[in-house]
């Protein structure tokens, strides 16, 4: 169950009791939040450290005491393999479940067709390992294809100079940021920017402004190829290399999926009619589709209905198999490319006492296309300040 570092301890206190988490990996700057909900998470027997620890098991003796004739396990290809936790319109978030051949062999498409990555390359991904995009980008996709992976520890706030500087000092051939990366990148100074190795780049995560676009293939002289997928799913549409590039649109339906514009009955819409993306399940359901929500029969009855699994994001198709995004079906915020549900804000701001009751939605910024804004009404007895 990956987590990002943004993770709060009640965070990791709801994953752990939803998940049954046997073994916490963390490391010294966040064993803290681990440590103040221990007692909530009585399935917890193992927490491992990544540096110095009294209290628990370092992550390098652990290595280094293990043997290396471990025995493989021969995990099946239905058997689970990753949980990643999304965020929904209401309640806390759902377990999406990932077998062990989902996303290893469904993701050959996302670094072979849409990366363009080769035993040749070296790809960087700036992505929170925490998010599924790190699992997309920088471990299955170029692992299949053969393809070097590059880390650079770029701890603290995103410094747009820094990583141009990054892309000017290494031989990094292929490159993915998301969206907001981008907006930040182009923002500086373009035309002293010469990368040492640069081919080919990609994003993903929320529509890459057209504006964005241009602006970096003007200073770089490389184009942002845009995929569309979910946690829940590898690569679903894209702008392939080598196809033409429509401003806006996110490309087409990936080989393995067959996706169409459908209404809530499940029946295909014809060319420019607004309605949810969903992608075919019978006869054949993709091999990049995951198995389910986990322990959560009500959200597998929402999403796959009939012969259908209905994304939750609105779209249209013109007659040439292009699909262009309207948004989201439900009131998910998307923000810096993290799906965040107005209820899990709600219910954290609703406990603080000055707050009797709070909405939340989403508000257009331009760095990170959309910020969270809360209308509060306060208790009795409180009165409004900066």
């Amino acid at each position: 169950v990956p987590g990002t570092t943004l993770l709060t301890p009640r965070d990791i206190e709801y994953r752990v009791n939803a998940s049954g988490a046997k073994i916490v990996i963390t490391d010294t700057e966040n064993v803290s939040k681990v440590d103040t909900v221990l007692e909530k998470c009585q399935s917890i027997e193992k927490v491992v450290v990544v540096g110095k620890s009294r209290e628990h098991i370092e992550y390098e003796e652990l290595v280094e005491s293990s043997s290396s004739k471990l025995s493989n396990p021969n995990n099946l290809a239905t058997d689970p393999m990753v949980i990643y936790f999304t965020s929904g319109t209401t309640g806390y978030p759902k377990m999406v479940l990932n077998n062990h051949s989902n996303y290893p062999i469904g993701h050959i498409a996302t670094g072979k067709l849409w990366m363009d990555n080769r035993p040749s390359d070296i790809h960087w991904t700036i992505s929170d390992t925490g998010w599924a995009q790190a699992a997309w980008t920088c471990f299955f996709a170029p692992w299949n294809m053969g393809a070097a992976i590059f880390i650079w520890d770029q701890r603290g706030r995103f410094e747009a100079r820094a990583v141009l500087d990054v892309i000017e000092r290494f031989p990094i051939t292929t490159f993915f940021a998301p969206p907001t990366a981008y907006r930040m990148l182009v923002l500086e100074d373009l035309d002293s920017f010469k990368p040492k190795a640069l081919r080919h780049c990609i994003g993903a995560g929320e529509p890459v402004n057209p504006e964005v676009i241009q602006m970096w293939r003007q200073g770089t002289g490389h184009h942002i190829w845009e995929c569309y997928g979910q946690t829940e799913t590898t690569i679903v549409v894209a702008t392939f290399p080598g196809m033409e590039y429509r401003p806006g649109s996110m490309g087409v339906a990936a080989p393995g999926y067959h996706v169409a514009i459908v209404d809530q009955e499940g029946k295909e819409l014809p060319p420019h009619s607004e309605g949810e993306i969903a992608i075919r399940t019978n006869p054949d359901r993709p091999v990049g589709l995951f198995p389910g929500y986990w322990r959560n029969p009500e959200a597998n009855a929402k999403c796959f209905r009939g012969d259908w699994y209905f994304t939750g994001d609105r779209a249209t198709r013109d007659e040439d198999g292009y699909f262009w995004f309207v948004g989201r079906a439900d009131d998910v915020i998307i923000s810096a490319s993290y799906r965040i549900g107005p209820t899990e804000v709600e219910s954290a701001m609703i406990e603080h006492e000055a707050v009797a009751e709070v909405a939340v939605v989403g508000r257009a910024d331009q760095i990170r296309g959309t910020i969270v804004k809360a209308f509060v009404v306060l208790a009795p007895n409180y009165k409004p300040s900066d």
